[in-house]
């Protein structure tokens, strides 16, 4: 049963009649005639009782009339939703993003994206990477701020490079230091997020490269307190450089970690291959659009 046929025995019913249901339809006296001969042999009942040139409902007409109403109606409605995604006057955005560095640099994008698409709902969730990477996996989010490497499965669109800053009390040996390396922090503690980030996994590395394992004195999920802890003397702490600029609440000071390999780059991901959505597609063509660079 098809609903270009249902469409034709609906306006025969509704205009009264075979001419004036084919002006309807567009299409010739003659073709409607048969549309409502083939739904009559399909169902194996009359459903119009012809009475020369008028026809009336049988009482299987009706009750199909009635159901082929409601399914034109659900038809339209399909195509009226789906409109109004192709057009981004609905739908939602699902971003993963890291605690860190994501109120800098996506709150002006937010407000962007809302300003051209405000029908959009986002839908945020923030975690470190690994709980990231298993969110973006399993497709329960479209988009993931991620630091490298990357896994193959998925496609990404850097958004920002950064060297990292160690951050090291007001009192500190070190202070007096423009920029320092990791062995010059070997037998510092280390204040580090909380496992899971990203930005542990740079830390040790290096730190592995330079043949020692850091003695860790705290971890936090928490960007401010990471930096009061490091101001108060507990230990040194790491951040990207655009986030330890921002910490000028804190009596701490700040150099350059100069060790290979440490920049923080963090990128946006997709699953390759994936289907975006109307509103997920919009998102990756703003942050091209914002000056992103490909990876």
């Amino acid at each position: 049963m098809e609903l270009r046929t249902l469409k034709s025995f609906v306006e025969v019913v509704r205009q009264g009649g075979f001419s004036q249901a084919a002006k309807v339809v567009f299409a010739t006296q003659s073709t409607v005639s048969k549309a409502v001969k083939q739904l009559e042999d399909e169902l194996g009942l009359p459903l119009l009782d012809r009475l020369g040139h008028k026809s009336r409902l049988t009482a299987a007409g009706e009750i199909v009339y009635r159901r082929a109403v409601r399914l034109l109606t659900e038809r339209d409605d399909l195509q009226a939703e789906l409109e109004e995604l192709r057009g981004l006057k609905r739908g939602v955005l699902r971003l993963g993003l890291p605690p860190i560095g994501s109120a800098t640099l996506f709150a002006p994008l937010f407000a962007l994206y809302r300003q051209r698409f405000p029908e959009i709902e986002i839908r945020l969730s923030e975690h470190g990477s690994d709980r990231l990477n298993e969110l973006l996996a399993a497709g329960e989010i479209d988009f993931a701020g991620l630091l490298p490497p990357i896994a193959d499965e998925f496609a990404s669109q850097v958004v920002r490079r950064e060297p990292l800053m160690v951050l090291v009390a007001a009192d500190h040996p070190l202070a007096a230091c423009e920029s320092v390396t990791l062995l010059d922090l070997r037998e510092t503690p280390f204040i580090l997020f909380e496992a899971g980030f990203a930005l542990n996994r740079v830390i040790r590395d290096a730190c592995r490269r330079n043949g020692f394992e850091p003695i860790v004195a705290a971890r936090s999920t928490q960007i401010d307190f990471i930096a009061e802890l490091a101001g108060a003397g507990l230990g040194v702490a790491f951040l990207p450089k655009m986030i330890a600029a921002q910490r000028t609440q804190v009596p701490i000071h700040l150099a350059l970690l100069d060790e290979p390999g440490t920049e923080w780059t963090l990128a946006m991901a997709w699953r390759r291959g994936a289907y975006l959505s109307p509103a997920a597609a919009a998102w990756l063509r703003l942050l091209k659009e914002r000056g992103g660079e490909g990876a």
